[in-house]
């Protein structure tokens, strides 16, 4: 009676599970070493055993995926292919140039070690706010040699320090009207002629106070990628799965960068 509906329902997910195990050794969407996403879950692929898939998130920590969960998940593997691009949008104000904006962004794709040039990078036009013209920058990066959080990062800061050095402005989406360059006020005392309105000269390139042209910056600890640190931390713990890794007669390949 009840005894055997519990024992059957455990022992057809125990079932599910072994079955997924075979189907995933014999035809693996993946490798160990490998950054998947499946469903919500983040990690590099730690083992894969009878009865789940274990991965090592990001932050360090063991995620057990059963096998029939990961065998009917929609994976996405950031390794298959070493390239990996990122975006990130920036909104420049009305009264700016958006081919200049466009130029300045890609002067600093162009020059920046980790961004390649093949696949080249775009800055698009994305939408129009309400109180600036957001771009969207591409750009791709090899995702074993670098982490791609550090370079976006890093791109994003130049990107932020090359638009003010243009005098290119970023205004807040919150105001609808923008003064970046102030607005000249001359009081006029009684009988006193109107003086002739200010010239205003065009702008000039100008340095940013405090913000560092460098590549990295200490915070951002360079831009190599943090896997290794990972195995490493990975080799230090305990394996929350026991059993046989049926990935471990395969090739470990170079793992992608966070």
């Amino acid at each position: 009676g009840l005894l055997g509906l519990v024992l059957g329902i455990a022992f057809r997910d125990i079932t599910e599970n072994f079955l997924a195990s075979i189907f995933l050794s014999i035809q693996p969407p993946f490798r160990t070493g490998d950054l998947l996403a499946i469903d919500d879950h983040v990690g590099y692929v730690e083992r894969l055993t009878n009865r789940a898939t274990v991965l090592l998130s990001l932050d360090g920590n063991h995620i057990q995926i059963p096998n029939s969960r990961v065998y009917q998940a929609t994976i996405r593997n950031y390794t298959s292919n070493p390239n990996r691009r990122e975006d990130f949008t920036v909104g420049i104000g009305y009264e700016d140039a958006i081919s200049e904006a466009q130029a300045v962004a890609l002067q600093v794709l162009a020059e920046h070690p980790a961004v390649l040039s093949d696949p080249e990078p775009w800055v698009l036009v994305e939408s129009l706010g309400a109180a600036t013209v957001n771009l969207r920058v591409y750009f791709w990066l090899d995702g074993t040699q670098h982490s791609w959080l550090k370079v976006r990062s890093s791109v994003i800061r130049l990107v932020k320090r090359a638009f003010q050095g243009a005098d290119i402005s970023m205004p807040d989406e919150a105001r609808e009207m923008v003064f970046p360059r102030g607005v000249p006020v001359h009081v006029i005392r009684d009988g006193e002629p109107p003086a002739a309105a200010p010239t205003v000269s065009a702008p000039r390139t100008q340095q940013v106070p405090g913000e560092t042209e460098d590549v990295t910056t200490a915070a951002e600890a360079g831009l190599r990628s943090d896997a290794g640190d990972l195995r490493e931390q990975s080799r230090k713990s305990r394996t929350p799965e026991g059993g046989d890794d049926l990935l471990a007669a395969r090739p470990v390949e170079p793992v992608q960068a966070a």
